[in-house]
């Protein structure tokens, strides 16, 4: 099992760590961060998450068993009068945890913290085309494609395409396993 954390400045260096390439960090944070990552950046990234008045959640993902981070992952652009947010920065970081479901832990747990603790309606995120894992692994949560972005982001010479997913709370509700449904 997994839960999740408040990302905090102890969390910095394991981050870091983490990612270690250009096109890691491309996939990871975005156009807003630039590799390498550093404390700087980092500091900018969590300076207003984490309140009850904020837009942005920012996680360390723990395996409960041994109290350890593995992975990462954000709910941010929350927006409380039209009922949505935005899962972003998604990283299994420990490459021995990847492959063995951990990802679909980390979007069900964010989800269960955007549609019943902050009682929102609907959830987006970003992904990119070639990352067919990724995709699986939020369709399986509920998420739907909604539109591919073509060449939306530059890596060297290349452009990376990228899908639109969005979950609407019913979908969500519909997705989760019988057991959690009270079926």
């Amino acid at each position: 099992m997994i839960k999740l954390e408040y990302f905090n400045r102890s969390d910095f260096d394991q981050l870091i760590e983490w990612i270690d390439s250009p096109s890691f960090l491309l996939q990871w944070g975005g156009p807003e961060f630039d590799y390498p990552l550093d404390d700087k950046q980092l500091e900018l990234y969590i300076e207003n998450a984490n309140n009850e008045e904020g837009d942005t959640l920012i996680y360390k993902v723990v395996d409960e068993e041994t109290d350890k981070a593995i992975g990462h992952i954000s709910l941010g652009k929350i927006d409380r009068t039209n009922m949505s947010a935005r899962i972003g920065k998604v990283l299994v970081g420990s490459l021995q945890t990847r492959g063995k479901g951990i990802g679909q832990k980390m979007i069900r747990e964010a989800l269960r913290i955007a549609f019943e603790e902050l009682n929102l309606h609907r959830v987006s995120l970003g992904v990119f085309d070639f990352n067919t894992a990724a995709i699986v692994c939020y369709e399986k949560a509920g998420f739907n494609k909604e539109v591919l972005l073509r060449d939306a982001r530059r890596n060297g010479d290349e452009y990376w395409s990228l899908w639109e997913m969005g979950v609407l709370i019913d979908e969500w509700k519909m997705a989760l396993p019988s057991n959690s449904r009270g079926i």
